[in-house]
This record gives C-alpha cells, structure tokens and sequence, in this order.
C-alpha cells in the first residue's frame, strides 16, 4: 500500500488529508506539533500531517520535515503558478532529498498533465512511503484546492494498484 508522508499543515498537506478521506486510504503522521497518530501503526499506510495527532513540543518543523523525508523513499512536491519560490520549508524538504540520493518530483497543480505527472512518478513507489509537500496556502492562494483534484485521482488509481 502506498504510503504518504507530510511535512507541515500545508494546503498540500491538507489536500493530501481530504483525498485520503475522500477515497478512503488511511493517513496520519507528523503533525505540525510533532507525534504520531496514536491509532495507526507504525509505520502507517498512508501518512498525512494533520493538528489531531498527538502533541511533542520538543520537536522543531525543520526536524519534523527531515523526518518526513527521510523516512520516505520519494518526494512529490505540488506547487502552483509560483513553483517552489515561494515556500522556504519545501526548498528545505527538496534539498533534504537530494541529500540523501531519494527522487524528487515537483508536480505544477496548475498545468492540464499534473494528474499523469504525479501518478507516473509514484506507480514505483506503489508499496512504498512517499512524501508529499507544498507551500502554505498563505504562501500559494488555492494551493489545497488544486492539489486536491490532482490527488484525488492520484490516490484512487494507485489502491487500484495495490
């Protein structure tokens, strides 16, 4: 089963929630607040970064994002118009990626073949964990929008996979 992993309460990340719920895939993991989802096994099916999950004050954004990487075999990034300029979190995630040698897809939500994009560079990773990230929606105005309809089909194509 494919499993997604968050880094922040981004519109991606919430995106990324409500198409899981919508195509019912399990999610949880790193929350804004740190801690795991205390009714998912670790490591969960699909991971979503979401305020539910349980609180660890101790643990600082930059080191939930490296977590979230790291503990992926992949990163999809899902930006709109302005692309990865705008969101200094998700530069931070791509770089963290790169450093240890995972593939990382950056998907415009805007453009008419996101859909094929992301599906394409996530068949792989199937079995897989998966990160997905993105700007704030503060950042990146309809962000979560846009990127919910491109998840959405995205997810529902890959349980079809499993």
């Amino acid at each position: 089963m494919l499993t997604v992993i968050s880094g922040g309460q981004t519109g991606p990340d919430r995106a990324a929630l409500e198409a899981a719920t919508a195509t019912g895939t399990p999610y949880g993991g790193w929350c804004p607040k740190g801690g795991w989802a205390e009714d998912l096994p670790q490591p969960p099916g699909v991971l979503v970064i979401y305020p539910k999950l349980r609180e660890t004050p101790s643990t600082a954004p930059e080191q939930r994002t490296d977590w979230n990487v790291r503990d992926s075999a992949a990163l999809v990034v899902l930006v709109g118009q302005g692309g990865l300029a705008v969101s200094m979190g998700t530069q931070r995630a791509v770089r963290h990626a790169e450093s240890l040698g995972k593939p990382v897809a950056i998907v415009d939500v805007s453009k008419p073949d996101a859909i094929g994009q992301a599906l394409a560079f996530l068949t792989p990773f199937v079995d897989e964990p998966a990160c997905i990230a993105g700007p704030r929606e503060s950042e990146a105005p309809g962000l979560q929008t846009a990127a919910r309809r491109v998840l959405e089909p995205v997810l529902t194509e890959m349980a079809s996979k499993r």
